[in-house]
Parts: structure tokens; C-alpha cells; sequence
């Protein structure tokens, strides 16, 4: 589900047009954004506290190495990225549809035979 944008949040990021906000985690906030062309992308970005440690920038910027380097059915491709940004971001490929989170509340606990699914694609992508 997409939230609409606050007044905290930025409108652009690198050469992207936010549109709105995806989510939230521990590390900071995705977002929903358009590049020139039209295409959709997720954008993660880093918290302002995560972004001054610069342990944690060394760490952010091989997760984005590591993200370049997957590719396959069951992970979203990185279009672009900015780890040295005042605020680093990674932007990757849009795939519109539900987290485990909201399918789980929705729905209960998978069946065994869904977890088993999800996992073998977890390890796949993880390859």
C-alpha cells in the first residue's frame, strides 16, 4: 500500500520524482518514485543517524555491490544507487504487491507448502 508523501519527505531522489511512501524499517524509509521515462522504482533510503556512521556507509555501500550482483526470478533488479548521497539510497525495480506482512495479517499462516515455496526462492535468490 502506498502512503501519500509528508511534508518531511523529500519530493525527489537522485534523478527520481517521489511519488509516495512504500514503508518504513529500522534502517530508514522506501519509497515509491518515477524515473524520466516513466518507469516505477522502490527507493530505500538511510536514516540521517545511519548516514553519519561512516562504518555504516561502508557496510551500506557493499550491500549495494551485493544487490548489483543478484539477478534473478525472485529479486528486483538495482536501476541505480547513491551510497555517498548526504542521505545514501538504492533504488530498484518496482514489483507491486503485498509483504509477507500484510498477506500473513490478511490471510494467517501459510501453509507449509507456501513457506516451503518462499524459502526455495529465498535461497535462490540468495545464490
Amino acid at each position: 500500500m502506498v502512503e501519500q508523501l509528508t511534508q518531511h519527505d523529500p519530493r525527489r531522489i537522485g534523478p527520481f520524482e517521489v511519488l509516495g511512501r512504500l514503508g518504513a524499517g529500522g534502517m530508514g524509509l522506501v519509497y515509491l518514485a518515477r524515473s524520466a521515462s516513466g518507469r516505477r522504482v522502490a527507493i530505500k533510503t538511510v536514516r540521517t543517524e545511519l548516514a553519519e556512521d561512516q562504518l555504516f556507509r561502508v557496510r551500506f555501500t557493499r550491500e549495494v555491490e551485493a544487490a548489483r550482483a543478484v539477478s534473478g526470478f525472485y529479486t528486483a533488479a538495482v536501476v541505480d544507487a547513491d551510497p555517498r548521497a548526504a542521505v545514501p539510497w538504492l533504488a530498484t525495480a518496482y514489483v507491486p504487491a503485498p509483504s509477507l506482512e500484510e498477506i500473513i495479517t490478511e490471510c494467517g499462516p501459510l501453509p507449509a507448502q507456501a513457506v516451503r515455496w518462499l524459502a526455495a526462492g529465498v535461497a535462490e535468490a540468495l545464490q
